[in-house]
């Protein structure tokens, strides 16, 4: 069984605990969020496989998932990205983010989220346990999308793209 890092509001490690623990009682953990990018400057999107046990079907971010007790966030960036999309990334870290959402199931996820960037050419070769598809964006496209079509995306990919559309005109003058 996975066992998050449990951390307080500053991202220290206050202990450990099983996965479906943390979701069912709302505890505060390590997260991680990947934002890969192509040379367009388009964004890569996942759309989550249908078992999964919240956001099921919803679209989101590249790759996104908790690192394990002891384990460096960069590597654990790389690792969930070859598991679920099939790609090597070198992960560049941009900002964090803490948030909280109740899921209709009764399972919480409140996050301290570490988002990283990257820009990848190659095409995903996607794991279908975890991802059902996935499609290329632009940001302007995806903005409207996001206005006209929010509930077809995950919670936590709405509530930090403002901050990833700022920080991404930023670092890449678009």
């Amino acid at each position: 069984m996975d066992e998050l890092i449990l951390v307080d509001e500053r991202d220290n490690p206050i202990g450990k605990l099983d996965k479906t623990s943390v979701h069912e009682q709302g505890l505060l953990h390590r997260a991680f969020s990947l934002f890969v990018f192509n040379s367009k400057g388009e964004i890569l999107l996942q759309q989550r496989a249908d078992h999964k046990y919240h956001s099921a079907g919803l679209w989101s971010n590249a790759c996104c998932s908790h690192p394990r007790f002891g384990e460096e966030l960069n590597t654990a960036v790389q690792r969930r990205m070859l598991v679920e999309m099939g790609m090597d990334c070198d992960p560049m870290f941009v900002f964090s983010f803490l948030y909280r959402v109740e899921f209709d199931n009764g399972l919480v996820e409140h996050e301290f989220d570490h988002v990283f960037f990257d820009v990848l050419e190659a095409l995903p070769n996607i794991n279908l346990e975890e991802v059902k598809s996935y499609k290329y964006l632009s940001m302007d496209n995806l903005e409207q999308e996001l206005l006209n079509n929010p509930a077809y995306y995950t919670e936590w990919f709405k509530l930090c793209f403002p901050q990833v559309r700022s920080h991404y005109k930023r670092i890449f003058n678009a």
